[in-house]
């Protein structure tokens, strides 16, 4: 039916035994009405060239599969048998909204005994525990390890303010997005429900920030008895890190700025980075040989050591390998898809590449309006610079209908190009099912163009945008998250960027101005885009009511100005079509890119964590 399908992964049945160690620890985690004992579980995490790592895991004995049906779905209310089945399930109601409650403590409160038991069983003294443990809060999932941690250390003898200072010191929050869902509330109902014990410990620290401020604006608790997760983090945590540069500063100057004013020290930047040795030297193992071969094996340890390929960027002799390795990666990505879904692409053409999850703020309703926008430009005799395969990675949030409209008008705009023998050699879209780390493994090496096309001020960071540069991909992006710092690495001469700026979109907002009609009735072609989107053809192939609800969507609300950037869009990536031609102009740009991603190395990202925030050396 061409539409988004969730199933279970079992993905701990297969093998379990050989990378997932069982404890013999264990902890009771108390609840409002009934007590779970969990079960420790260990998972090496392998270094390079060093020691490994252990991450600990926790699960419940007393889960219970046989109360999945349908699908996904699942008896939510039995919470001991439930609790650990899936993590994030649906919160489209507040069944599954209280079991997020129940998951979230349940994985805090084993995380803060074992951190107080570890720290004890090494001899260390509880008042001195910032000395020995951080606690690093991502977003607000893990919020309730503060007044967790509190409760445990007031157990043990320590009077409450000494005991929320210690907890101060220890804790660090990360906020990766502004948008709500990582932005948590909560009814006190359901904390009252769920973890009744925390209540007198969460109104207390609220009060202390009530008795000091007078903006409702940074209250814990607010008039509605709901309580703000990331208010609590901000307060109780010595440390507030965003993670890329225009994130930051937009958490300063924007979303958290009368915490800024309170806080102005405890603001500080992280920028994101990912793991060379996996996005490079694992999963494209040929370009990490040419590189190694080029400028020694350095680069393994010290990414930095990359800049060094820029004394080589007019050698065309390494280019043209560079080229080599992009088309060989390409191939095998074909061969993989088609053996994968039975998907036929020709690695002549332009691999344009969206990968990442679908969400309306990541925007891959405009690349879909583009990539339609070219059918009808073909079939009016108009063709592309370059032939091109529009690949899409994504899954949406089970309970995200906008998000699953959009993956559904993807795969039947892929269906009716693939039957076009008309446009077929010159457009091709194709959505990877089941899009997973193992499926980004293949993908990335193989990617001529990165599509990084948020609207501005709503991607924190990105990820998937150093991977690709990583490994040669060229990126069309607007001036978002780590973007930002990419073009000032790699010069605006190799980075394609487009669209309003986040200052502009920040003012579009405060002054609710932007009309999406506006822009429907002014723009032929992105009219005539929008509209087939509910024409004869999608019809044809689809379900009328998700295009029609994803169309009315567009043209009555439009919440992440999909139209704002489009017509810059359109050209901007015509622009590269033509430009990807030039095989050894485009190749240097695939260099440079290269060469200046090491600052994204996670290696940077977690030495600045240790030397700034947490200190523990």
């Amino acid at each position: 039916n061409r539409k988004q399908c969730e199933t279970p992964d079992y993905w701990l049945h297969f093998g379990q035994e050989s990378f997932l160690h069982r404890t013999d620890r264990h902890y009771d985690v108390h609840f409002g009405d009934f007590t779970l004992r969990s079960t420790m579980y260990e998972l090496d995490v392998t270094g390079f060239q060093s020691r490994s790592g252990r991450l600990q895991l926790f699960d419940i004995d007393t889960l219970d599969e046989r109360l999945i049906h349908n699908e996904i779905d699942f008896d939510k209310t039995k919470i001991p048998q439930n609790l650990t089945l899936f993590l994030y399930p649906d919160d489209g109601d507040d069944e599954g909204r209280l079991l997020r409650v129940y998951q979230e403590y349940f994985m805090v409160s084993n995380a803060a005994q074992l951190l107080l038991d570890e720290c004890v069983g090494r001899g260390s003294n509880l008042h001195d525990l910032p000395d020995y443990a951080a606690v690093q809060i991502n977003d607000t999932h893990p919020t309730m390890v503060i007044p967790e941690l509190i409760r445990l250390l007031v157990e043990r003898g320590i009077a409450m303010e000494e005991a929320i200072e210690i907890v101060r010191k220890v804790c660090a929050y990360t906020n990766h997005t502004i948008l709500a869902e990582a932005l948590e509330t909560w009814p006190l109902a359901f904390l009252e429900k769920a973890v009744p014990q925390l209540l007198p410990i969460l109104r207390h620290l609220d009060r202390l920030v009530k008795d000091k401020y007078e903006d409702p604006f940074v209250y814990i608790i607010d008039d509605e008895e709901r309580i703000h997760m990331a208010n609590l983090d901000i307060h109780y945590s010595h440390s507030v890190n965003g993670v890329a540069a225009l994130h930051t500063e937009i958490l300063k100057n924007t979303e958290l700025h009368p915490f800024y004013e309170i806080y102005p020290e405890k603001f500080n930047n992280k920028t994101n980075g990912i793991t060379f040795r996996r996005w490079l030297m694992e999963c494209d193992p040929a370009l990490a040989e040419l590189i190694t071969g080029t400028i020694g094996d350095g680069w393994q340890k010290d990414a930095m050591e990359l800049k060094k390929l820029l004394e080589h960027r007019k050698d065309e002799t390494l280019l043209r390998r560079i080229v080599e390795i992009k088309k060989e990666n390409k191939k095998l990505l074909a061969d993989w898809l088609y053996k994968h879904q039975g998907a036929r692409l020709n690695p002549e053409t332009v691999f344009d590449v969206q990968s990442k999850r679908l969400h309306e703020y990541k925007r891959q309703q405009l690349n879909l309006l583009w990539a339609i926008r070219t059918y009808l430009d073909i079939k009016n005799g108009i063709l592309p610079a370059s032939p091109v395969t529009v690949i899409f990675g994504a899954k949406a949030a089970p309970a995200y209908t906008i998000a699953k409209d959009i993956i559904h008008a993807i795969l039947c705009f892929s269906k009716i190009v693939e039957e076009d023998p008309e446009v077929r050699p010159y457009l091709h879209v194709v959505m990877v099912e089941n899009y997973n780390i193992t499926a980004a493994e293949k993908l990335i090496p193989a990617c001529d163009i990165s599509e990084q096309i948020s609207l501005a001020s709503k991607e924190a960071s990105g990820t998937g945008n150093m991977k690709f540069m990583l490994n040669g991909a060229i990126t069309l992006g607007t001036m978002d998250g780590a973007n930002v710092e990419i073009a000032e690495l790699v010069g605006r001469e190799n980075i394609y960027a487009f669209g309003a700026s986040s200052d502009e979109v920040i003012q579009h907002y405060a002054k609710a101005d932007y009309v999406s009609m506006r822009y429907y009735r002014k723009d032929k072609a992105l009219k005539a885009a929008v509209d087939f989107l509910t024409g004869k053809e999608m019809r044809a192939v689809g379900d009328a009511e998700n295009l029609e609800r994803l169309r009315h969507e567009l043209l009555h609300k439009d919440w992440f100005m999909t139209f704002l950037d489009f017509t810059d869009y359109c050209e901007t990536k015509a622009r590269m079509l033509a430009d990807i031609r030039d095989e050894m102009n485009w190749a240097e740009k695939m260099l440079v890119n290269i060469a200046n991603a090491g600052f994204f190395s996670s290696d940077r990202t977690i030495a600045q964590y240790e030397e700034e925030i947490w200190k523990l050396r």
